[in-house]
């Protein structure tokens, strides 16, 4: 059999680019939230440029690329194994629990997404001076992007939850 018929095949390599572009963003996410946060006040004023100019932009670009491909991917998937109406309904109609915790990880994720892509990003922009803004306005950004990059990380502890129990089915 030839492998790139094999429904099989590209249904892990799918599950693969899932997993590899969720570590990405969540890695992503954690590093912002755990790290980089946390330690911007202790940086000396001259290297913060740095920061701001380099490492930011680039590790956005990866960030929030990683959701769009995580999200593609995850959606992809659920519609190739046949499950994705059941997943994004919750269950809604006598799913099975590991259908509806899978649902509710997806729901997680899209949510978070949504944030990065419709929130975080644009407000990042403006922080970063990315883009034209008042300077008034960076401060007001850089907190709104904070704010919603923690919701987004409090939103992933039970969305990796939800989809890792999905796979385990233990209740």
């Amino acid at each position: 059999m030839d492998i790139l018929s094999d429904a099989n095949f590209w249904n892990f390599m799918i599950r693969w680019l899932h997993v590899l572009s969720g570590v990405m963003w969540i890695g992503l996410l954690w590093y912002f939230n755990f790290v980089q946060i946390p330690i911007m006040p202790k940086i000396p004023d001259e290297l913060k440029p740095a920061i701001g100019k380099h490492i930011a932009p680039e590790a956005l670009f990866w960030f929030r690329w990683g959701a769009a491909a995580t999200i593609f991917f995850g959606l992809l998937l659920a519609y190739r194994m046949g499950y994705a109406e059941e997943t994004m309904m919750l269950g809604v109609g006598g799913g099975s629990a590991s259908l509806t915790m899978l649902g509710i990880g997806m729901w997680f994720g899209i949510i978070m997404a949504f944030n990065v892509w419709f929130i975080i990003w644009p407000n990042q922009k403006i922080a970063l001076g990315l883009v034209d803004a008042d300077a008034d306005a960076k401060p007001a950004a850089a907190r709104k992007a904070m704010l919603f990059s923690r919701t987004n990380t409090l939103l992933s502890i039970p969305m990796l939850f939800a989809m890792v129990q999905a796979q385990n089915a233990f209740i």
